[in-house]
């Protein structure tokens, strides 16, 4: 959420405090050359309330108690969506063997079983930070003002989809140039399953909370 001038701030405070009607402020800002987005992040910043003053709503804020849970929550996310991917990978590897492949069956083992050990530790955390999130906010709604939480979802949501374009580009590539293959095609398959699924929860999370 980007920050708001406070000249428009104070503006929208004063005109609230003689009565104007929202969309009429909303459109002499429009006017001015304010964009949808401020107008609205402006009007949004006060409750639509029959108190006689307007009356402000939390505005995200940044603490350290919150960045750490956070910065645990979505790097043990990363490291689950990664092994995940890398473990289904390897499952596709043995179930599907290339003769040009020179990598040795010692390898795929290795890359398997780092990817487990991962994974039995990564998701189990992510899981419970997840759930002391969810019951922090139920406790307080104002958590989701969070800085940290909007920054990271947002990167999360570039992250996913950056992902989901490079499969895309990556599957059209090999469809062009006749190098289709069924494991390729099951790991386009992963890629997208992984990468659809964290985009698709997190974009639905930012516009619930919108």
């Amino acid at each position: 959420m980007s920050t708001i001038p406070d000249e428009l701030v104070d503006f929208v405070k004063a005109a609230l405090e003689r009565g104007l009607p929202r969309a009429d402020i909303d459109a002499a800002l429009r006017q001015a050359g304010w964009t949808i987005d401020q107008t609205r992040s402006a009007l949004g910043g006060f409750a639509d309330t029959a108190f006689p003053i307007p009356v402000p709503r939390p505005r995200p804020y940044l603490d350290a108690r919150d960045a750490f849970v956070y910065l645990v929550l979505f790097s043990t996310l990363y490291v689950t969506a990664y092994h995940l991917g890398s473990l289904l990978f390897d499952i596709i590897n043995t179930a599907y063997t290339d003769a040009a492949d020179d990598r040795t069956g010692v390898y795929t083992r290795l890359s398997m079983r780092w990817s487990l050990s991962s994974l039995i530790v990564a998701f189990p955390v992510f899981l419970y930070m997840s759930r002391l999130v969810g019951r922090n906010m139920a406790a307080d709604p104002n958590k989701r003002h969070s800085k940290v939480r909007r920054w990271l979802t947002y990167m999360t949501l570039f992250v996913a989809a950056g992902a989901l374009i490079g499969d895309v580009i990556s599957l059209i590539y090999s469809l062009l140039g006749g190098d289709m293959t069924i494991r390729f095609v099951l790991k386009v398959v992963v890629v997208a399953f992984i990468a659809g699924t964290v985009f698709w929860y997190y974009l639905s999370d930012i516009r619930r909370e919108e």
